[in-house]
């Protein structure tokens, strides 16, 4: 083999080398941000303003009324429920970007999702009727309808029954 001989396949190990290593180091920083942006999700649901909202939502009738919540929840009622519809509707235009996995969601909140929306269905109907738009929480409904279809198709198991094996 000639010195141009060699010297071409050199050039071709050390392209081949960096172009693999360039995409490893792709992959991790996509795995970083990932990461990176499920831990800051989860952070921003450990207020104590949403865990207020959620258990003020929680403590509602199913398909409760506009008058209900009121009458329930006094004048600032509705402070929590804009809380936790605001929430949810970021985390579903997040998911929907694929900014965070269905799998993350559904393991931290597919339970508050759809006890949100079976608690607050008819208030967001009520108030895109009187909003005329239609479009009003939309991305809750959207979260809380594909929760539901993963219920339906999977039964929800709880985590210390799934995962009782699972060793450390």
């Amino acid at each position: 083999m000639d010195v141009s001989t060699i010297a071409n396949l050199v050039n071709a190990f050390a392209v081949t080398a960096g172009v693999l290593f360039a995409g490893v180091q792709l992959r991790q920083y996509r795995e970083r941000r990932q990461r990176d942006a499920m831990s800051s999700l989860v952070r921003s649901f450990q207020t104590p303003s949403f865990g207020h909202a959620l258990r003020r939502v929680s403590s509602l009738p199913d398909n409760a009324s506009p008058e209900q919540i009121s009458k329930l929840l006094g004048s600032d009622g509705e402070d929590s429920l804009y809380t936790l519809l605001t929430t949810w509707e970021a985390l579903a235009i997040l998911l929907y970007r694929k900014e965070v996995t269905i799998d993350l969601v559904d393991d931290f909140f597919s339970g508050p999702i759809v006890v949100t929306w079976r608690k607050l269905s008819q208030y967001v109907i009520e108030r895109r009727i009187e909003a005329q738009r239609e479009t009003y929480f939309e991305w809750v409904q959207w979260l809380a309808e594909r929760m539901i279809e993963r219920e339906n198709s999977t039964p929800p198991l709880p985590a210390h029954i799934a995962h009782r094996d699972h060793q450390i």
